[in-house]
């Protein structure tokens, strides 16, 4: 069975950060950083070249596929900020409907800049999420 490509690595998160150019971007991060270190009550850790992940959990399908993932994470991409959430939640189809401007696909959230949506949306879009993972997997590892 094939591994996830996506793993945590010793990257430097600040560095990953500060190589963004467009300053909003970056403040957009930087607020995202630390929405997610309150929400997942874990630091921020490079999970591959590109997504700062926080936390993370062990899954087992029932087909057998298992692997690790971090429990939320986002990455700054061109042209959107990618925000990794469960792809379902209670009432997360209420609240992307509130959330603004966006675009969702298999646990994907695209926002183009956060000044685009409802800030308090997306944190309970978060915490939905991160509760979710709990509940299905049990505890978090990084929890503080």
């Amino acid at each position: 069975m094939a591994e996830n490509k996506t793993k945590p690595t010793r990257a430097s998160v600040e560095g990953y950060l500060d190589a963004i150019e467009d300053e909003t971007r970056r403040k957009d991060c930087d607020f995202l950083v630390k929405l997610m270190t309150k929400i997942t009550r874990s630091g921020p850790q490079m999970w591959g070249p590109s997504i700062v992940g926080f936390g993370h959990y062990r899954y087992k399908y029932e087909s057998g596929r298992e692997g690790e993932a971090c429990v939320a994470g986002f990455s700054s991409r061109k042209p959107d900020l990618t925000v990794c959430l469960l792809d379902s939640g209670r009432n997360q189809d209420a609240l992307l409907a509130k959330l603004g401007k966006h675009k969702m696909g298999n646990a994907c959230l695209y926002i183009r800049r956060l000044s685009d949506v409802d800030i308090k949306v997306l944190e309970q879009l978060v915490a939905e999420s991160v509760a979710e993972v709990k509940s299905r997997y049990g505890s978090i590892e990084g929890d503080a």
